[in-house]
């Protein structure tokens, strides 16, 4: 949302500040040139990454790292921050280092949704014709492992961005909520689906309906959220994560992911019979045989992703 629009939803709300983790930097294979400060506008043209910071974390650079960076609008979610996304995790899924990907924004707000100045002169014809907000599902599609790190406002689209990750790490002062009904429309890019499925109907509905947010806490007792941290520990907790991810044998971590995926998109007993097709898979693959040749010699097993 635009900042004017977003802060006439939020009610004031303290957070905790914290020194930024700097991560190991290590070159991206993304168009050369360094990260640049959010503009003022969000045009998709201009330098590769005028909304993201976009490098390599962790001890081996195996954790690519995305933070949204457009804090005069509480990174709201629009066309070009959007598209830089999308760039930035081709780039991280065809780079054979990183094995785990993690999506973060500021203390203050992970996204506060999508940018209500760019959607509030669209018509329906734009939106059917032009399929407004299908780009967002590459954030779903990524076949390497994605985790959320959410630290403040998670609302509207910033939500639905959250629930596209795989795994969701939230700061104590993260909020997470549906309001797009206080602005006259409804959740436009997975938030009532994704959010049903994961705290069920009663708190999909109570939240989708009347706009509420709900805590970190709430959140990770309605299932929503994995764990929760303190604000300054976040970040270094979804990288460490992300990082023993990024340990597993890559090709088997893309099998493990597609079968629990199935479990939201079939039903039992097709979800049952493509988890089996993929374990039978595994036994094609060089590191199924020395992950468990490691475990009877009793070493560490040395995965080459294949």
């Amino acid at each position: 949302m635009a900042a004017a629009a977003v802060r006439a939803l939020l009610r004031p709300a303290a957070v905790a500040r914290r020194r930024p983790l700097v991560p190991v930097p290590v070159p991206v294979p993304v168009p050369p040139g360094r990260p640049l400060p959010a503009a003022r506008g969000c045009s998709s043209a201009g330098p590769p990454f005028q909304f993201l910071q976009v490098q390599k974390a962790g001890a081996k650079g195996s954790v690519g790292l995305i933070r949204l960076q457009r804090p005069q609008a509480l990174n709201a979610l629009c066309e070009g921050l959007m598209a830089e996304l999308r760039r930035a995790l081709d780039a991280f899924e065809a780079d054979a280092q990183v094995g785990a990907i993690v999506i973060t924004g500021s203390d203050k707000a992970f996204a506060a949704g999508a940018d209500i100045k760019e959607m509030q002169g669209k018509n329906f014809q734009q939106c059917y014709g032009g399929a407004f907000l299908a780009g967002w599902d590459r954030v779903a599609t990524v076949r390497k492992p994605t985790i959320a790190a959410v630290n403040g406002y998670a609302l509207g689209g910033g939500c639905e961005l959250a629930m596209m990750c795989d795994i969701i790490y939230a700061g104590e002062t993260a909020q997470f909520g549906q309001p797009e009904i206080l602005l006259g429309t409804i959740p436009g890019a997975g938030g009532t689906q994704r959010l049903t499925r994961a705290v069920g109907k009663s708190l999909a509905m109570e939240m989708v309906l009347t706009g509420e947010r709900i805590s970190a806490a709430e959140a990770k007792a309605a299932g929503l959220v994995s764990k929760v941290f303190p604000v300054d520990k976040l970040l270094d907790a979804a990288i460490s994560c992300a990082e023993k991810i990024a340990g597993n044998s890559k090709l088997v971590v893309a099998m493990a992911k597609e079968s629990v995926n199935a479990a939201f998109e079939t039903t039992l007993a097709e979800g049952n019979r493509t988890e089996k097709r993929l374990f039978y898979a595994t036994f094609a693959t060089d590191d199924r045989k020395e992950g468990m040749t490691a475990f009877v010699e009793k070493r560490k097993a040395n995965f080459t992703d294949s």
